[in-house]
């Protein structure tokens, strides 16, 4: 018997265009117009894909991170209130679920997409934006902020933290990501 209350995605491509509103993808080609921030030769091309921003007074940190969890129900939402949050799968994919708060504050899950994201893609998600991850094994890159980092290990641990991320139980109305791909221009999401 399907739960009425749950939401279902699913898995879009990721694309600019669609994960605009979350933040940036990275992984894009390298630019067509000349750029003072690019280079290419025989030998290499680098370009500019994002400047970071950590937030006033943040120091700039990078993690490791393991997923394991490949559990297609979200019960909860990560929100990182100071901070931009980059992730870039370096083995395996990653599902990304990624949502807007709406004006209590909360997730709005009108707004939620799930984006599968591929070695050598990334995004970087603004400050503010509720997200969790789901893979059945990948390992990441991720720039965050330091400060941030600690609070929300403090936070795991049921322990006294600061105020930079929120972490916010769906009870029970979890969304659901269906294993459907959709290419960037399709609609995907069922109640």
């Amino acid at each position: 018997m399907e739960d009425n209350r749950s939401m279902a995605l699913a898995i879009r491509l990721l694309s600019e265009t669609d994960f605009e509103p979350f933040g940036t993808m990275l992984g894009k080609p390298y630019p067509k117009a000349p750029d003072p921030a690019a280079f290419s030769n025989a030998a290499t091309d680098f370009w500019q894909e994002h400047l970071f921003d950590a937030g006033p007074g943040g120091e700039v940190e990078i993690l490791w991170v393991n997923y394991w969890n490949p559990d297609l129900s979200i019960g909860v939402f990560e929100n990182h209130l100071l901070t931009e949050q980059a992730v870039a799968p370096l083995i395996g994919s990653i599902t990304q679920v990624v949502a807007l708060s709406g004006p209590d504050g909360l997730p709005d899950r009108s707004t939620a997409k799930a984006f599968l994201i591929e070695p050598g893609q990334g995004v970087c998600m603004n400050p503010g934006v509720w997200h969790a991850t789901r893979s059945g094994g990948s390992t990441c890159l991720m720039l965050t902020r330091r400060s941030t980092t600690l609070a929300l290990v403090a936070q795991l641990n049921q322990l006294p933290h600061a105020d930079e991320t929120i972490l916010y139980d769906l009870g029970d109305q979890p969304i659901r990501i269906e294993l459907q791909c959709l290419r960037p221009d399709e609609e995907g999401t069922r109640s």
